[in-house]
C-alpha cells in the first residue's frame, strides 16, 4: 500500500472485487451520511473491513423480518410475496454467496421479498427495515434507504418499490421473536423509482460506474477524512499490508501455486540435477579458457549462448577486520526477514 498525496492511498487492484450492493450504492455517492466513499472503497478492494458481527439491533432486524412479510400479506392482501428462499431453497445465502445480481460485474446485494405478476416475473421490490428512529422517516424514506431499493429494482427491471419499516421500543430489541407488527408500528413507504428518480441511470448508476473505474479498478482510493474515517486510518497506519484480498486468500492462493511449481519441479527433478552437472563442467572449462584482458568466453551452442562473465572487483575481508580489532567500528545492524515454505506433516490421529 501506498500513501499519496491529496489524502489518497493506493492499493493493488484485486482481482476480485467486492461489488456495489445496495447497502453501498448510497455511500459511494455521498449520500449516507453513516458511511464514507472512502470506507467503502476500502471494503470493495479488500484493503480493509471490519468482521460483521451481530448487534441486537442485526438481530432484531432478521427476526421482525418475517413477520413484516406476513404483515404485508394479511394486511394488504399480497398473497403472491416471495422470498429468497422460494427461490434458491433454505440456505440461499451459501448458494449465491450473498448476491442476487451475480450476471452483474459491478453491482450486487440481497432484497428482501418481491411481488411476483401472473406471468411469474418480479412486479415490485419489498425493503424490510427496523429502527427506533422514527423520526428518520418522518417526512421521507432515508435516501439511503430509498437508493439501495431503487437500486434493486432497477438491477431487476421494475419500477415498484414498498418500503416496510417498523419501529421498535428499547425493550423489543431484548425479545424481538415476540413483536407484533401492527399499523401502529409499522409503516409503508412504496414509491415510483420513475417518479423519485426521473434520471437515475444518468444521475445515480452511471455517476457510480465512474467511482468504481477511478477508484476500484485503479486501486486509487477517493480522498479520506481524517475526522469520519478515523479508525480506518488508524488500523491501516497500524498495519499497511496492501493484499489483493484478506490473508486467508492470500495464502490459499499462494498453496495453489505452491503445491503447482513443486509438481513442476518434481517432474524436470532429474533433468534439473544433470543441467546443473553440465553447467558446472562448462563453467570449469570456461574458467581455463580466459586471456589477459578477457572479460568474457562464449562457448557457443545452436539455440542458446553459452557465456561465462568474468567480473573484477575487491570483497572486504570480515576475517582480517575482526583480528584488527576494526569490523565492529564500521559494522551496522541488519534485519533480514525469510518466509520458509515448507509441506505441512500429514496429521495422524
Amino acid at each position: 500500500m501506498e500513501w499519496l498525496d491529496g489524502q489518497r492511498i493506493q492499493v493493488v487492484p484485486p482481482k476480485k472485487p467486492k461489488k456495489l450492493t445496495g447497502t453501498r450504492f448510497a455511500s459511494v455517492l455521498g449520500l449516507n451520511r453513516w458511511s464514507t466513499p472512502f470506507e467503502i472503497w476500502c471494503a470493495c478492494t479488500r484493503t480493509y473491513e471490519e468482521p460483521f458481527e451481530d448487534t441486537k439491533f442485526t438481530i432484531a432486524g432478521k427476526a421482525i423480518e418475517p413477520k413484516q412479510a406476513q404483515y404485508m400479506k394479511d394486511a394488504y392482501f399480497m398473497r403472491n410475496l416471495v422470498t429468497p428462499t422460494d427461490i434458491w431453497g433454505e440456505d440461499y445465502f451459501h448458494k449465491t454467496y450473498g448476491d442476487f445480481f451475480r450476471e452483474t460485474p459491478v453491482f450486487g446485494g440481497m432484497w428482501d421479498y418481491l411481488l411476483i405478476g401472473k406471468d411469474g416475473k418480479p412486479t415490485t421490490v419489498l425493503e424490510m427495515k427496523t429502527s427506533q428512529r422514527s423520526e428518520d422517516w418522518k417526512d421521507d424514506i432515508p435516501e439511503y434507504y430509498a437508493l439501495q431499493a431503487a437500486l434493486y429494482a432497477y438491477l431487476l427491471g421494475v419500477d415498484s418499490v414498498i418500503m416496510v419499516a417498523s419501529f421498535l421500543e428499547p425493550g423489543d430489541y431484548d425479545n424481538p421473536e415476540k413483536f407484533v407488527c401492527t399499523g401502529k408500528n409499522t409503516i409503508t413507504r412504496p414509491f415510483l423509482v420513475s417518479e423519485r428518480y426521473p434520471d437515475f441511470e444518468k444521475k445515480y448508476v452511471k455517476p457510480a460506474l465512474k467511482w468504481w473505474k477511478d477508484h476500484v479498478e485503479t486501486g486509487i482510493s477517493p480522498v479520506y477524512d481524517e475526522k469520519k474515517d478515523a479508525d480506518i486510518l488508524k488500523a491501516l497506519r497500524t498495519n499497511n499490508l496492501s493484499p489483493e484480498s484478506d490473508i486467508t486468500a492470500i495464502v490459499k492462493e499462494a498453496e495453489e501455486l505452491k503445491e503447482k511449481l513443486d509438481k513442476a519441479a518434481a517432474d524436470i527433478a532429474a533433468d534439473e540435477k544433470r543441467y546443473k552437472t553440465l553447467t558446472d563442467m562448462l563453467k570449469k572449462y570456461a574458467q581455463g579458457q580466459f586471456r589477459d584482458g578477457d572479460k568474457q568466453v562464449d562457448l557457443g551452442g545452436s539455440k542458446y549462448s553459452f557465456v561465462m562473465s568474468r567480473t573484477d572487483s575487491m570483497k572486504v575481508d570480515e576475517t582480517a577486520l575482526k583480528k584488527a580489532g576494526l569490523f565492529d567500528q564500521y559494522a551496522v545492524p541488519k534485519t533480514t526477514y525469510t518466509l520458509r515454505v515448507k509441506m505441512k506433516e500429514e496429521e495422524t490421529k
